[in-house]
């Protein structure tokens, strides 16, 4: 998994509530076996006027100034419904490394922390609001490490749970977390005979 400490990007708002993963990952595009190729799919009933994946010229990530933004800002209850993580995996493969919202669905957010999509919870909503009024070509910073987002409308701490907070910085996934425990894990198999009669 790729490190996060800072992330510096541009913001794409989509500021409605309980955003839900059928919208962010249609079910259509989930029986694939393959854990990538997912970015073309993500809001495909909004990003799409049909089935040939007609561009929708009225759909946020459809319009110019938003080409390249890797932060979304969302409302609240992101990510709700079924636990697909395809919809994560799209999200991360079309780009965006964090996503900004009042409250994500539990299932959604531990996804994202396997996944290297850094979920903020911003509770405040009239900064959210600020954050998806900023002109599509503002930046902003979000410091995992000093747990703030920098922006034109001020700093805004968050709070992230420590082990969490750890995956990120050190680049972590459940694997490469289990191997920091390689010695002990042999040093347990070495100690106990798991041969049995059969």
């Amino acid at each position: 998994m790729e490190p996060i400490r800072q992330h510096t990007g541009r913001v794409v708002p989509m500021m409605k509530d309980n955003i839900d993963t059928d919208q962010i990952m249609p079910k259509a595009f989930i029986k694939r076996i393959s854990k990538f190729g997912y970015e073309d799919f993500i809001f495909f009933e909004q990003r799409y006027l049909d089935k040939e994946m007609t561009e929708n010229p009225a759909f946020i990530l459809n319009q110019e100034e938003y080409e390249g933004a890797s932060i979304l800002v969302a409302g609240d209850n992101f990510g709700c419904g079924s636990s697909r993580e395809h919809a994560v995996w799209g999200l991360s493969q079309y780009g965006f490394k964090v996503v900004i919202a009042g409250s994500f669905s539990d299932i959604f957010y531990m996804n994202c922390t396997k996944n290297s999509l850094l979920p903020v919870v911003i509770e405040d909503d009239a900064y959210r609001q600020g954050l998806a009024e900023l002109d599509p070509e503002t930046a902003i910073e979000v410091d995992l490490e000093a747990q703030v987002i920098h922006s034109p409308l001020g700093d805004k701490p968050f709070e992230i749970d420590e082990q969490i907070k750890d995956k990120f910085l050190q680049g972590l996934d459940d694997i490469t977390e289990t191997l920091k425990h390689e010695d002990a894990i042999a040093t347990y198999e070495a100690a106990n005979d798991h041969k049995y009669d059969v």
